[in-house]
């Protein structure tokens, strides 16, 4: 649900000399926006490395939180592309941002599978693939409410959304299968002129 919130700014003077104008409407998200903003659920897994990476552990940055799995033929590729080329365009910015892209698929996405992945789509060290066993990954589906069902050929059917996350761990916007790298940038700058607004 997206809200608008507009204002009146009231000039200095007498009661008889008062002017008044409309503020321009808040910018609106590119990505619908979670409202009210709500506590962005646990993660806790491991990456390619075998270094446990948390949710919890990357307050203080945004995180773009996605599903994704190495050998999906069609969405999962363009969704990485596009959160890849998010942080790629970011700059000296890139270090506040995170990608957390969990594993939808247990069986195929060993850590050689991941790390082929990363180098053939030329991952940024800012983006996170993480994986583990099913027992582990299916906590996190349930979290999230990601449903993930094993075709045969190795196809994985599920639920492809990406959620942005603020510095504070709340779910600030979603977008779905057609995450465009324009449409984060857009809303990660609002978030930012918001949060700057506030200090």
């Amino acid at each position: 649900m997206l809200v608008l919130l507009a204002a009146v700014l009231a000039g200095c003077g007498s009661s008889a000399a008062k002017i008044s104008a409309p503020v321009t409407p808040k910018p609106t998200f590119a990505g619908g926006e979670v409202t009210p903003p709500r506590t962005a659920p646990p993660i806790r897994l491991h990456d390619a490395a075998g270094t446990l990476v948390t949710l919890a552990a990357q307050r203080g940055r945004y995180v773009l939180v996605t599903f994704l799995y190495t050998h999906c033929p069609d969405v999962c590729p363009l969704i990485a592309q596009n959160l890849n080329a998010a942080i790629r365009s970011l700059g000296p910015a890139a270090s506040q941002v995170r990608v957390l892209a969990v594993s939808v698929d247990p069986k195929g996405d060993t850590p050689a599978a991941v790390r082929a992945y990363a180098k053939r789509l030329h991952l940024a060290p800012q983006f996170r693939y993480l994986i583990g066993t099913r027992a582990e990954l299916r906590r996190a589906w349930a979290a999230w409410n990601v449903l993930s069902v094993q075709e045969s050929a190795g196809l994985v059917d599920h639920v492809a959304y990406t959620a942005l996350v603020d510095p504070t761990g709340k779910e600030r916007v979603l977008y779905g299968g057609q995450v465009h790298t324009k449409d984060v940038l857009h809303d990660l700058r609002i978030l930012r002129r918001r949060s700057a607004a506030k200090t």
